[in-house]
C-alpha cells in the first residue's frame, strides 16, 4: 500500500510500451516515445488552461463589452461569474460521463462544444445572450480541466504522477500570467469579439490535437456501469472515504487562499500601497515565477526524496506563515509597512502552493483509480466554489484596507492545516508506508 493508502503498483513512466497515449502503436525508439510524450504533455497543459484562458484575456475587454452592448457593468460582470459557475457545474457533470464511457468521447464533445459556445460569443448582440453563451463556453470548458486530470490518473502512479502534476502547473501557471497580456494585445488590433475569434482558435487547434494524438485511456474493464444513480454514489463513496475528503477539502482551502489573492491584490497593490499598474503587473508576474518554480522544484526534486505528505504539510505551514505576517503588517501592528514586505509576504504565499497544489491532486487521485473522473470533477468544483466564495470576501471592508484579504488567507490556511492534520492523518497510515516508500511517496 501506498502512504495515501491506495494499493501500490509500479510507477509509470512515460515508457515507449504504453501505446494508450498516442492512440497508435508504441514506436520503437525510445527518442520517438520521449516526442509523443513531450507533444500529450502540451495538449493536456493546454487543457488545464482553458479556465484561466477563458477568463482572463477576456479581462481587458470588459469596459468595450460595457461599451459595446449598451449595459450595466454589474450586468457584464455576469459573464464572468456564469462562466465559472459552469466550470464548477461542467467537472462534476463530465467527470462521472468520463468513468463510464471512457476519457475521450466525452473530452470531444466538451470540445467540440466549447468551440462552438465560444464562437457564438463573438457573435453575441447583447449582454443576456452573451451571458448564455458563457454559461455554455464553462460548462463544456469544464470537460477539459476534470479529463486531463484523470487521464493523468490512468497513465501514471506513484511519483510519476506526482512529477507529472508538477511539470501541469508550469503549463497552467503561467497562462493566468499571460492571458490579460494577449487580450491587451487583441485589443490593440481589434474589439473585444476578436479576443472570442482567438479563443475559438485555440479551442479548435486543442480539439485537432485531442482528435490525432490522445487515444483512449481507460480501458472498458475498468469503466463504471450505470448511469446517473451509480454516478452520485460513486462521488458520496469517495466523499465518505475520509482521507481523501481531507485532501479534497485541503486542496479547496489553499485554492480559496490563491484565489483571495487573484480578488484582491490589484486594489491592495495599487490603491492602499500607490504602485503603478506597471509594478502590479511585475509583482504579479514574479508571483507567478515563484509558483512555477517552487513547482518545478516540487516535481525534480523533492519528489521521490521527501514523501508527499511532508511535502504538503511544508507548503501548508508556509502559506499559513505568510497569512500570519500579512495580517500583522496589514493590521499595523508593526507600524506602517511599506509595500516591499507586504510583496514579499505574497511571494511566499503564493510560491507555496507550488509545493501543495500538485500534492493534493496526486495523494487524492492515489485512492481513487477506480473512479478517477468523479474524483478529478469533486476536486475541482471544490476548489471552484470555494474560490468563488473566497473572492467577494476580500472586500468585505472596502478598498482601502488588506485586512479582509490577510483575514481570509490566514483562515483558509488555517482550515487546510486542520483538514489536513484532523481528516489525512498521515502519521496513522504508517503502516501503509512499505510499498508506497519504493516509489517515494
Amino acid at each position: 500500500m501506498t502512504e495515501s493508502g491506495a494499493p501500490a503498483t509500479e510507477a509509470r513512466d512515460d515508457r515507449p510500451e504504453r501505446p494508450a497515449i498516442s492512440g497508435r502503436a508504441a514506436p520503437a525508439a525510445p527518442v520517438a516515445a520521449r516526442r509523443t510524450s513531450l507533444l500529450v504533455t502540451l495538449v493536456l497543459g493546454g487543457l488545464t488552461a482553458v479556465p484561466p484562458l477563458s477568463m482572463d484575456m477576456y479581462l481587458p475587454a470588459l469596459p468595450q463589452v460595457t461599451a459595446a452592448l449598451h449595459s450595466p457593468a454589474a450586468t457584464v460582470q455576469l459573464t464572468l461569474t456564469t462562466c465559472l459557475a459552469g466550470m464548477a457545474l461542467g467537472q462534476m457533470i463530465v467527470g462521472p460521463m468520463s468513468d463510464k464511457w471512457g476519457r475521450r468521447r466525452p473530452l470531444l464533445i466538451g470540445m467540440v462544444v466549447y468551440v462552438l459556445a465560444t464562437a457564438l460569443c463573438a457573435l453575441a448582440t447583447n449582454a443576456e445572450i452573451l451571458i448564455a453563451f458563457r454559461l455554455l463556453q464553462g460548462l463544456a470548458g469544464a470537460a477539459g480541466i476534470v479529463i486531463a486530470r484523470a487521464v493523468v490518473r490512468d497513465l501514471y502512479d506513484g511519483v510519476a504522477m506526482a512529477r507529472f502534476f508538477a511539470t501541469l502547473m508550469l503549463i497552467s501557471g503561467v497562462a493566468p500570467v499571460v492571458a490579460p497580456l494577449i487580450g491587451g494585445q487583441i485589443l490593440r488590433v481589434t474589439d473585444w469579439r476578436g479576443v472570442f475569434v482567438v479563443l475559438t482558435v485555440v479551442g479548435l487547434l486543442l480539439t485537432l490535437l485531442v482528435w490525432r494524438r490522445l487515444g483512449e485511456t481507460l480501458p472498458p474493464e475498468r469503466r463504471q456501469p450505470g448511469g446517473l444513480g451509480p454516478a452520485l454514489r460513486t462521488m458520496r463513496d469517495l466523499l465518505a472515504d475520509r482521507v481523501f475528503s481531507g485532501y479534497l477539502l485541503v486542496g479547496a482551502f489553499a485554492f480559496a487562499a490563491l484565489f483571495a489573492y487573484i480578488s484582491a491584490s490589484p486594489f491592495v497593490v495599487q490603491e492602499i500601497y500607490g504602485a503603478s499598474p506597471q509594478t502590479f503587473s511585475l509583482l504579479f508576474g514574479l508571483n507567478s515565477v515563484g509558483l512555477v518554480a517552487v513547482g518545478q522544484i516540487n516535481g525534480k526534486l523533492l519528489v521521490g526524496r521527501v514523501g508527499l505528505d511532508k511535502v504538503l504539510g511544508t507548503g501548508l505551514a508556509l502559506i499559513a506563515l505568510a497569512g500570519g505576517a500579512l495580517l500583522l503588517m496589514s493590521s499595523g501592528v508593526f507600524g506602517k509597512a511599506g509595500l516591499v514586505p507586504v510583496a514579499a509576504g505574497l511571494f511566499v504565499l503564493m510560491s507555496s502552493m507550488g509545493l501543495v497544489m500538485p500534492s493534493t491532486n496526486t495523494l487524492a487521485l492515489l485512492r481513487t483509480p477506480h473512479a478517477a473522473g468523479s474524483a478529478s470533477a469533486l476536486l475541482g468544483t471544490s476548489t471552484f466554489l470555494l474560490g468563488a466564495v473566497a473572492s467577494p470576501l476580500v472586500g468585505i471592508a472596502g478598498e482601502r484596507t488588506a485586512v479582509p484579504m490577510a483575514v481570509v488567507q490566514l483562515s483558509c490556511a488555517v482550515l487546510a492545516l486542520v483538514s489536513f492534520l484532523g481528516m489525512c492523518r498521515p502519521w496513522q497510515r504508517k503502516g501503509e508506508r512499505t510499498a508506497g516508500e519504493r516509489t517515494g511517496l
